[in-house]
């Protein structure tokens, strides 16, 4: 998964509203102590292949409905959501200690008013990557839940949290997190060209031949980047690759 800050603007809350599709996974969150409510809101193109993945689909060529989630899909998405919330209190805690908790759900946006329409709100919106697939996420702030804390928002004090470095207990959880992270392996054995008739009468028990000999060097691409590059061989039973070098990013397949 990649997220990467694509906007952050100043609009109206209804301006908001209405640059949302409908149905959409819109969530609606406490910020304790701040008063009034902020919004989470997720693009379909995301939370269809979350949960597709989350119960046990391999994302290829799913269907986004133009649906509001079931009951069951709702609860997957806000447990999604909950472990979320820790992160984004941990991006708040240099400014202040804030408890976000879910006040809510809704699939159609227009239905929520957590201020008024005409009142000012900061969005700040994402884009994330899932495999091949792309979407959008934005936080909706009203002026009035942080305005008790302009005082602290002011250039010096951006500057400062800028240019502060990762604490040693942050630089080790990071690093521990990123030890237990799932990354998707895969050793490319070669490649042919068919013609349409050949693949037409193409059978079990039919060998297609490849390109690279079996003593050939073969490249192991990590979340689909090259890697490294080894040969092919048997490991107890089972077929086995061992590495021999590290592969050049554009080394050919």
């Amino acid at each position: 998964v990649e997220t990467r800050v694509a906007t952050a603007e100043q609009l109206t809350y209804s301006e908001f509203i209405h640059s949302l599709p409908s149905p959409t996974c819109f969530t609606l969150l406490n910020a304790e102590p701040l008063a009034g409510q902020m919004c989470l809101e997720i693009s379909p193109l995301i939370v269809f292949p979350i949960v597709d993945r989350l119960l046990g689909g391999t994302n290829a060529e799913i269907f986004i409905p133009q649906r509001p989630l079931t009951a069951i899909e709702n609860r997957l998405v806000l447990r999604i959501i909950e472990r979320a919330l820790s992160n984004l209190a941990e991006a708040w805690q240099d400014l202040m200690q804030v408890k976000f908790t879910v006040a809510g759900s809704e699939s159609n946006p227009h239905l929520v008013q957590i201020v008024a329409p005409n009142e000012v709100v900061v969005v700040i919106g994402f884009e994330i990557k899932i495999g091949a697939r792309a979407g959008t996420m934005s936080v909706c702030i009203p002026f009035n839940v942080i305005e008790p804390i302009t005082g602290k928002l002011g250039t010096q004090s951006w500057h400062a949290y800028s240019h502060k470095g990762a604490t040693s207990d942050e630089a080790r959880s990071v690093s521990q997190n990123l030890r237990h992270a799932k990354v998707r392996s895969r050793v490319y054995l070669g490649q042919t060209h068919l013609t349409v008739r050949e693949l037409l009468s193409l059978a079990p028990g039919d060998i297609i031949r490849l390109n690279k000999l079996v003593d050939r060097e073969f490249i192991i691409r990590v979340e689909d980047r090259n890697k490294f590059a080894g040969k092919l061989g048997q490991l107890r039973g089972n077929r086995a690759i061992q590495i021999t070098r590290n592969a050049e990013p554009d080394e050919l397949l």
